[in-house]
């Protein structure tokens, strides 16, 4: 840029004026360069939202059907079909000895369950009040000596650890408990105040889960802190109906439940909680009960339903995207434009020119079509009643002028009937797995041939989800991640993984942008050297003008002072 410009003073020209004007036209050039990043990075952000869309289809319908479930860190963990708990219904006869849930695997019938013994934790607690004094401290508390030494080994199925206290008047009962139970050894200490009372126990039931105490303690007295007669907290257990003073160094355990279990006898059981044959039985007491399982058709039928109802709005936004009309007359707006306009205009003019720049798209179109046609191919090696999806009563509704073709319709009186005759098959036909060798390995892995034969083996609905993170893939290498990339992680854990070793994080588009950008910048320098051109031309006539007029006035002086 010239050092100084000359604005019009000899001219009496609007140099600034027509400078602007000038450049006006030179700008069109760069106008049209950003119009066309304007362009890509909106198609850039569409195709980010229909991948959104895909990745929320998938993850909901999935968490719908309890396909997945989010651990207690957060984690999604994946589920098979067998532990699915809304597709077979449980009922026992006498609730007061158990109640019961039933998995998809729970096979249909009666089930006849005598609970001849409840699983149960060991525990022990104080038989009599244990203090003796102010409870502050565990000296003033059991009137021991401040420099006694209080010594303990805990030994459980989980670990062991010894507790070593001196100082007896600085410590209290309460320390004591928060360091047991801390130690996490599967054991839980509580002291309990209000009726001075110590309870110690194992935090799980049955006979595999063991505490053993050997306690070292020193005290004047000659008594022991934990164990034996003579100990300070007098903790006893039930033994067969007997209160017994727990025994130094011997290991003490749970009992198993145990159960009959039709013909099976003398099953046992470390928990009150527990599954056989898909069935979950909760054990409550002692005694007999019949178990009822039978299939829940409408709570079937409900998550196919819901499942067909998000599917078809899914259809209906692609379809929507790729029909969008394209209005070519309007660009995206220049800042000079949207100066001139309110914010209502500039929404309106924007609409419009955002209209369309998926229509027809071939990544969408593509990802639907596959879509589609697995829909309608058998799956292979099912052992049920189905390879069909018409056999249980969904079908493609007919094409009209107006509507999105693809969208699946429901019989539901024949669906119904295929749950009621079969539902084992119906959820094989739209869940099934594909065989162990290729389940274990990724479609990175494998050849084409070994890919259509997964697909060929995979039930219709995970079929769906593979075909659209196939999809979503090839959208990703065009488009990009955006910034909701856990969003695909939890699809699919690898998603980004594979963008990253095949395209360095880099997508097609956001290549194409940066290109521009480059040349954005090139022509910015390139309108800086004529604009600054065009300000030497008009600073050198103005110069000249200058020079003319003090030519002119000096010739009018001279004439006039020769007169």
């Amino acid at each position: 840029m010239s050092d100084m410009r000359i604005g019009g003073l000899a001219s009496g020209m609007d140099i600034d004026q027509i400078v602007s004007d000038l450049m006006k036209a030179e700008r069109v050039k760069v106008d049209k360069l950003e119009q066309e990043k304007q362009l890509i990075e909106w198609k850039q952000e569409m195709y980010q939202e229909m991948n959104k869309e895909f990745a929320n289809f998938i993850l909901d319908t999935r968490k719908e059907f309890g396909l997945t479930d989010i651990t207690s860190t957060g984690t999604l963990i994946s589920k098979s079909v067998d532990s699915l708990d809304w597709v077979k219904t449980a009922t026992s006869s006498n609730e007061t000895v158990t109640t019961v849930d039933a998995y998809a695997n729970a096979i249909r019938g009666s089930y006849d369950i005598t609970v001849d013994r409840l699983a149960e934790n060991f525990s022990a607690a104080s038989s009599t009040i244990i203090s003796s004094g102010d409870k502050a401290n565990i000296a003033s508390q059991f009137g021991v000596n401040a420099n006694d030494t209080i010594k303990f080994t805990i030994e459980t199925n989980e670990g062991s650890q010894t507790f070593d206290y001196t100082n007896l008047d600085s410590i209290s009962l309460d320390d004591i408990v928060d360091d047991i139970n801390n130690a996490n050894l599967g054991v839980t200490a509580v002291y309990d105040s209000e009726i001075d009372r110590f309870f110690l126990q194992t935090d799980n039931t049955g006979a595999d889960n063991w505490m053993k105490i050997t306690d070292n303690s020193t005290f004047a007295s000659g008594e022991t802190f934990i164990t034996g007669a003579s100990s300070l907290l007098a903790l006893k257990y039930d033994d067969n109906g007997t209160s017994t003073s727990l025994v130094d160094g011997q290991q003490y355990s749970g009992v198993d439940a145990q159960i009959d279990f039709g013909e099976a006898k003398d099953i046992t059981m470390d928990s009150n909680q527990f599954t056989i044959n898909g069935i979950e039985f909760n054990l409550k007491s002692t005694g007999s009960s019949t178990v009822q399982v039978n299939t829940d058709i409408d709570a079937v039928y409900e998550k196919i339903s819901s499942f067909v109802e998000k599917y078809n709005e899914i259809v209906d936004k692609v379809g929507t995207k790729l029909s969008e009309e394209r209005y070519r007359d309007y660009k995206p707006l220049t800042e000079e434009q949207k100066e001139a306009m309110s914010e209502k205009e500039i929404e309106l003019w924007e609409e419009k020119a955002k209209s369309g720049l998926l229509r027809n798209d071939m990544l969408l179109s593509r990802t639907m079509q596959r879509v589609r046609s697995g829909l309608y191919d058998d799956v292979v090696g099912v052992t049920g009643s189905f390879d069909h999806l018409t056999e249980i009563g969904i079908t493609t509704e007919k094409y009209s002028s107006g509507t999105v073709g693809g969208k699946l319709v429901i019989d539901e009186q024949k669906l119904k009937e295929a749950i009621q005759e079969d539902v084992d098959g119906v959820l094989e036909l739209l869940f099934k797995e594909p065989s162990d060798a290729l389940a274990s390995k990724s479609e990175d892995e494998m050849t084409a041939s070994e890919i259509e034969q997964k697909r060929s083996e995979s039930g219709l609905i995970r079929r769906i989800y593979d075909n659209m993170i196939q999809g979503m893939k090839e959208i990703i290498n065009k488009a990009g991640p955006g910034d909701d990339v856990n969003i695909y992680r939890n699809v699919k854990s690898t998603m980004l993984l594979d963008f990253v070793t095949e395209h360095g994080s880099t997508s097609m588009l956001t290549d194409d942008i940066v290109d521009l950008d480059e040349e954005i910048d090139d022509m910015y320098d390139y309108l800086t050297q004529v604009e600054d051109r065009y300000w030497r031309e008009f600073t050198q006539m103005e110069k000249a003008i200058a020079q003319m007029n003090q030519q002119s006035a000096w010739l009018m002086q001279q004439f006039g002072g020769g007169m």
